[in-house]
C-alpha cells in the first residue's frame, strides 16, 4: 500500500469520525452540575482572597488576628529544622522568647496538624522551584482550604440527599460568614484544616456503615475516617466534638435496634485508628484516652460488644448472667480507676462550653471577645432568614429517619447548643448548617419543581376551589426562594443592604488595620511601624505588653515577651495585669522580677485627643480583674498594697473610674447622659501605671500638633519610640479620624 493511500483523503475522515467514538458521553445534568460546583469552588477561593488589597499596599503579606502567628512560628521552625526537631529529643523545642523567664515546650502546648501539613506543601512547592516565603504561603493556605471543605461537604451533601443538597451545601458553606472570616486570607488557624478533616471524617464514617456496601469497602471506609479523627485530634482541639457526636449517634442506633456487625467492625476501627493517633500528639499523650469525653468512646464500644456477644448466647439465664458480670466488672473498674486517680476531668475550656456559666469564674477567659455566650442578635447576624430553611430541614430529616439523617440530627442539635455557648464555635455550626439549610430547600422545592415540569392542564373551576395547582403556582414558589437566597446573601438587611458576603470578605488584616475596628482606605502603619523598631532591639530584649499583643511582638518584633494569646499561664498574665494597674513604685518592683527593659502601650484617640476606646483604654477594666484575681498572692508576696487592695469584680474595676480610666461620671444635669464637663477625676485611675503611659504618649501627639508644653514623663519610664506620633489631625480621615499610638517606654529602674 502507497503512502498515498495510507494518506488519502477519506482515511483520514473515517479516522476522525472513529476518534469522536472515543469521547465520553456526559449528559447535561453532569456538566451543568459540574459548571456550578466549579463556580461555587471559585467564588469560594476568590472572596477569601479579597483581603490581598492592603496587603499589597503594606509592602508585604502578613498574617489576620493573633493566634495565627502562633502557627506560623511552629511551621517555621518545622521548616528550618526537620519534622521531628520540635518534639526530639525530648521535651522538645522550648520557645525561650515567649512566656519569659520559663519559654514555652511547643510539643506540650501545640497542636502538630497545621504547621505539619504546611511545612510539608511548602516543602513540595519549594522543591517545584517555586519562589515565595513562607508567610505569604501560610496567608493562602486558608482560603485553599475554605474551598476544599466546599467541595467536601458537595459529596457529603450528595451522599445525604443527592447532587442538588451537595450544591446548595457547597454554596452555604463557601458564603458562611463565620467560615468565610475562618478561613480567609491569613487566617492560619486550626479551624483551616479543622472543618476540613471533619467534613471528610463524616463522609467516610457514614459510608463506613452503610449496609449497601460490600464489606472490605466499608474496612477502607472506616480506615479512612479513623485517619480522618486522628488527623482532626492532631490539629484542633474541638475533635471532642466529632468523637462524642458519633459516641452519641452509635449509642443511639444501639437504642432503636438497629445495630450491626459492620456498625461494631466500623466503630472500632475508626475509633481505634483515631486514638491511637491522638495519643500520640505530644499535646494530648496518652492521659487523652483517661479523659471523660474519650471513657464515653470506650463506653458504647463495650456496649455493641456487649450486644453482639448477647446475640450469641442463646437462652436468657445466660444473656442475664454476662450483663450482671459486665455490669460489676464496669463498676468495679470505674470505681478503681477513679480511685487511682486515672481518670482525668474535662480540661476547662471544654468543659465551659458544655457549661457556658463557667467562664464566669474566669475574669481570663472572659475576657476573649470570642468566648463569649451567642446573642440571638448574633445568630440572626450570622444566618439571617436562612434560619427558615435550617429549621425546614429538621423537619425533612425527621420524616425519613434513615442513619445519616439520625447523624445529621444530633450533628445539627448539639452544634447549634454549642454555637450558643460560645460565639467562635458558629464555624462548628457552618457545615450542619449548610447541610440542613440545604436539606430544606430542597425539600420545600421538590414537589414544585415536579408540578412545574408537568405539562399543563385545563382546570375546572368551581366555586370554592380550584381542581389543579397551575405552573404558574410553582414558578412563584421558585422564584420567591430565590429572592429570600438573594435577600441573604446579596443585599442582607443586617449589612444595610450591602451584600453580606462582600461586606465579610472585604476586610483587610488586623494588623494592616492597626488593630483598629474600621476599613481604612489605605493600610494602618502604626503597628508595622512599631514592630520594625523593635527588631532593632533584639530577640533577647525583654518587653511587657498586655497578653494580646505577645504574638505580634514575638514573631513580627523578634522581642521576648511575658505573655501572649497561648495564656497557657495565668498567674503570669495576672502579675502583667499587676504591672499596669498598680501605681509606679509597685509595677517597678514587680517588673525588676523580670528584668524588663521595655513597656508597651496601645492606646487611640479621636483629632481633639478624646479617648477612641480601640486600645488598652478600653481593655484596663480587664487586666483589674484579672490581676485583682490573684490578689491574696499578690498581697502574701508584697506587691499588692494590703490597704488598698482590689479583687476580681466588675465593682473594684469601677474604683479605678466608673466611666474611664482615671474619671467618674456623673450625671450632674440629670438627662441621662455622661458629657465631658460631667466626669470627675478618680485619683486612684489616674495614679495607675497604664494610665500614666497612656496619658503621656496623647499628651505628646497633642504638643506635636496642636502645640502648648512638653508632657511631663513618667517616674520610671522613658519614651523610646511612639508611633502615630507624626500623624496629622487632617490626615487622621483616612482612619475614621482616630488616631492609633503605639508607645513604648524604655525602663528606668530606681538605684536603691
Amino acid at each position: 500500500m502507497g503512502i498515498g493511500e495510507v494518506l488519502s483523503k477519506e482515511r483520514f475522515v473515517n479516522g476522525l469520525k472513529n476518534l469522536s467514538k472515543l469521547r465520553a458521553k456526559v449528559s447535561h445534568g453532569s456538566i451543568m452540575t459540574f459548571s456550578a460546583l466549579i463556580l461555587i469552588l471559585l467564588t469560594a477561593f476568590v472572596i477569601r482572597m479579597m483581603p490581598v488589597k492592603w496587603e499589597i499596599q503594606s509592602g508585604s503579606i502578613h498574617l489576620s488576628e493573633f493566634d495565627p502567628y502562633f502557627q506560623f512560628r511552629f511551621t517555621q521552625y518545622i521548616v528550618n529544622n526537620g519534622f521531628i526537631s520540635w518534639n526530639w529529643p525530648s521535651p522538645g523545642w522550648n520557645d525561650t522568647q515567649r512566656w519569659y523567664p520559663w519559654g514555652m515546650l511547643v510539643a506540650k502546648q501545640g497542636y502538630p496538624g497545621l504547621p505539619f501539613t504546611t511545612a510539608f506543601l511548602y516543602k513540595i512547592v519549594a522543591a517545584l522551584g517555586v519562589n515565595i516565603d513562607l508567610m505569604t504561603f501560610c496567608a493562602v493556605i486558608p482560603p485553599i482550604m475554605g474551598m476544599l471543605a466546599s467541595l467536601a461537604i458537595y459529596f457529603l451533601g450528595k451522599d445525604i440527599g443527592g447532587k442538588t443538597v451537595g450544591l446548595f451545601a457547597a454554596l452555604f458553606l463557601a458564603l458562611s460568614p463565620s467560615f468565610l472570616q475562618r478561613t480567609a486570607l491569613g487566617f492560619f488557624d486550626d479551624e483551616t484544616i479543622g472543618i476540613l478533616a471533619l467534613i471528610i471524617f463524616l463522609i467516610l464514617f457514614l459510608r463506613a456503615i452503610d449496609e449497601d456496601k460490600p464489606q472490605s469497602s466499608s474496612m477502607m471506609y472506616a480506615i479512612g475516617s479513623g485517619l480522618a479523627l486522628g488527623y482532626f485530634s492532631a490539629g484542633w482541639g474541638a475533635a471532642y466534638y466529632p468523637i462524642d457526636a458519633t459516641a452519641l449517634f452509635v449509642l443511639v442506633l444501639i437504642l432503636l435496634k438497629r445495630y450491626s456487625q459492620r456498625l461494631l467492625l466500623s466503630y472500632g476501627l475508626t475509633f481505634g485508628i483515631g486514638m491511637f493517633i491522638a495519643m500520640n500528639v505530644p499535646k494530648l499523650s496518652p492521659t487523652y484516652l483517661a479523659t471523660a469525653p474519650i471513657l464515653a468512646v470506650a463506653g458504647v464500644f463495650v456496649l455493641l460488644c456487649v450486644y453482639e456477644i448477647s446475640r450469641v448466647l442463646t437462652t436468657m439465664k445466660l444473656k442475664f448472667l454476662f450483663i450482671a458480670a459486665f455490669l460489676a466488672l464496669l463498676i468495679g473498674g470505674f470505681a478503681v480507676f477513679w480511685q487511682l486517680g486515672y481518670m482525668q476531668e474535662i480540661a476547662g475550656k471544654f468543659w465551659s462550653v458544655v457549661n457556658p456559666f463557667a467562664r464566669t469564674v474566669s475574669p481570663l477567659t472572659e475576657s476573649v471577645a470570642e468566648h463569649r455566650i451567642s446573642a440571638w442578635g448574633s445568630i440572626y447576624y450570622e444566618f439571617g432568614i436562612g434560619i427558615i430553611f435550617f429549621i425546614t430541614g429538621f423537619f425533612f430529616v425527621l420524616r425519613n429517619l434513615n442513619n445519616r439523617n439520625l447523624f445529621l440530627l444530633i450533628l445539627g442539635l448539639t452544634s447549634l447548643y454549642f454555637a450558643s455557648s460560645m460565639v467562635r464555635l458558629f464555624v462548628l455550626l457552618a457545615p450542619i448548617f449548610s447541610l440542613l439549610g440545604a436539606i430544606g430547600i430542597v425539600g420545600i422545592l421538590k414537589p414544585f419543581i415536579t408540578l412545574f415540569k408537568e405539562p399543563p392542564k385545563i382546570t375546572t373551576k368551581k366555586k370554592y376551589s380550584l381542581d389543579y395547582v397551575g405552573r404558574e403556582f410553582s414558578g412563584m414558589t421558585i422564584l420567591l426562594i430565590f429572592l429570600i437566597l438573594m435577600t441573604n446573601f446579596a443585599f442582607a438587611p443586617q449589612t444595610g443592604g450591602m451584600p453580606k458576603v462582600y461586606r465579610q470578605a472585604y476586610t483587610p488584616i488586623t494588623i494592616t488595620t492597626g488593630s483598629l475596628p474600621i476599613v481604612p482606605s489605605e493600610p494602618v502603619r502604626e503597628w508595622i511601624d512599631m514592630l520594625d523598631y523593635t527588631r532593632k532591639l533584639g530577640a533577647s530584649t525583654v518587653v511587657v505588653s498586655w497578653w494580646d499583643y505577645g504574638y505580634w511582638l514575638t514573631v513580627l518584633g523578634n522581642v521576648t515577651t511575658l505573655c501572649d494569646n497561648a495564656t497557657k499561664n495565668g498567674t503570669q498574665i495576672e502579675n502583667v495585669g499587676f504591672i499596669f494597674i498598680a501605681n509606679e513604685t509597685q509595677s517597678i518592683k514587680m517588673l525588676r522580677e523580670y528584668r524588663a527593659e521595655y513597656i508597651l502601650v496601645f492606646t487611640t484617640i479621636d483629632t481633639n485627643g478624646n479617648w477612641a476606646g480601640s486600645g488598652d483604654e478600653g481593655k484596663w477594666p480587664w487586666m483589674v480583674r484579672i490581676s485583682g484575681k490573684g490578689q491574696a498572692r499578690l498581697m502574701n508576696s508584697g506587691f499588692m498594697d494590703p490597704s488598698n487592695p482590689w479583687g476580681d469584680t466588675l465593682e473594684d474595676a469601677a474604683k479605678f473610674g466608673n466611666q474611664t480610666l482615671g474619671s467618674d461620671g456623673k450625671d450632674l444635669n440629670k438627662d441621662g447622659t455622661i458629657s465631658q464637663d460631667e466626669l470627675i477625676a478618680n485619683p486612684r485611675g489616674q495614679n495607675t501605671t497604664i494610665y500614666k503611659l497612656m496619658v503621656y504618649a496623647r499628651n505628646r501627639w497633642i504638643e506635636t500638633h496642636k502645640g502648648g508644653s512638653p508632657p511631663q514623663e513618667p517616674e520610671y519610664f522613658k519614651e523610646a519610640f511612639i508611633a502615630g506620633l507624626s500623624l496629622k489631625p487632617e490626615e487622621a480621615g483616612k482612619y475614621g479620624n482616630i488616631i492609633p499610638l503605639v508607645a513604648l517606654y524604655k525602663i528606668q529602674y530606681p538605684t536603691s
